[in-house]
């Protein structure tokens, strides 16, 4: 006799944190509460993308404020932003967050209890190309509070990516998809619209080391360092370069759709500092970008860095601090680091 499964017996997103959780006699259910109500903001804010413009056309369409990054804010990034705030302050997991469009970090209020994590998001990357129907996603760490749940400050969000105990992404595509890490490798769940659940579909991810396949803005190239100057002209050389082999270069201009190429069929991405003012320490901010992706890359066996190191180590100064950022294919990585570590003049083994 067969027993039916709603899910043709993939796990849910609980039954993947519960088991992972009896791997843990000492945790509690706080950490999968709270990672069940970021995956409720996601579907929440899948919806709303999917509805495209048959929204509300104040939610699709430009206000002109800015956020505390000088950037343009679509109503969407305001309510994507304000969808994960209600859906994580009220259940006592986390004591503070800090986002994208909050210039200062958001303290649980009254009269909701605080909890013993720090929980860092970018509601809704890559906005700008909402309005031509490509994809977009958020982005999400978890820290565990330094001081446990009294009100955060700003100095208790200050580090480096290797404390993060969670980190995720969503992308809202042709299927929605939540990708995720507990530290335990790098899953992928798809969005199931008919049950309403997040369905493991491809666990235990894995980005091979070597690749054929590259990510940069190519039209910044007057502006980039020599290291990378080196790199992509001599991917652009193909077979008759010193590579021996033809490149792919690709460029989508959103963190996690790039991130999520990767993550499914391999390739490297570089978005370096630049020239330009305002792009000299690079452009993605480190907090809630970088460090969430960088966790997911090297759980996934790749590597990610500023361009000459291991980013996972970087203590940012400020909430919002920005950095370059290059991961993906560790060979391919590594590569890359020796380039501008010799062009700095440093050592390499």
């Amino acid at each position: 006799m067969t027993h039916a499964s709603p899910t043709g017996g993939r796990p849910t997103l609980a039954q993947f944190l519960i088991e992972s959780r009896r791997t843990a006699p000492a945790a509690t259910g706080d950490f999968d509460s709270l990672l069940t109500d970021i995956g409720l903001a996601c579907k929440a804010i899948a919806l709303q993308v999917s509805r495209g413009v048959l929204s509300d056309s104040t939610a699709m369409t430009p206000h002109g404020f800015r956020n505390v990054q000088g950037e343009v804010q679509q109503p969407l990034d305001v309510l994507s932003n304000d969808l994960f705030l209600r859906a994580t302050e009220w259940g006592g997991h986390v004591a503070g967050m800090v986002s994208e469009e909050l210039e200062e970090p958001y303290v649980v209020p009254p009269p909701f209890p605080r909890g013993k994590y720090l929980l860092c998001f970018d509601p809704l990357d890559g906005s700008s190309n909402i309005d031509v129907n490509m994809s977009v996603g958020s982005i999400f760490s978890v820290r565990m509070a330094p001081r446990g749940t009294d009100a955060p400050t700003v100095a208790d969000f200050l580090l480096p990516g290797t404390t993060q105990v969670c980190a995720g992404y969503a992308v809202y595509g042709p299927a929605s998809m939540l990708v995720l890490t507990v530290g335990h490798g790098t899953h992928a769940f798809t969005l199931d619209p008919q049950l309403g659940e997040w369905v493991l579909t491809h666990p235990n991810l894995t980005i091979p080391a070597d690749s054929a396949e590259f990510a940069i803005n190519a039209s910044n190239r007057r502006h980039w360092e020599p290291a990378v100057v080196q790199y992509v002209d001599e991917c652009l050389a193909g077979t008759n370069g010193p590579r021996g082999k033809d490149f792919n270069m690709r460029w989508i201009a959103s963190l996690v759709a790039e991130a999520h190429r990767i993550f499914m069929r391999g390739g490297v991405f570089l978005y370096p500092r630049d020239a330009r003012p305002g792009y000299g320490q690079g452009r993605l901010r480190l907090l809630y970008e970088i460090h969430p992706i960088a966790m997911l890359v090297e759980q996934a066996g790749g590597w990610a860095s500023d361009g000459a190191s291991r980013v996972m180590e970087v203590v940012p100064a400020q909430l919002h601090e920005r950095r370059a950022f290059v991961f993906g294919a560790r060979n391919e990585v590594e590569r890359i680091e020796r380039y501008h570590n010799v062009s700095a003049g440093k050592r390499t083994s």
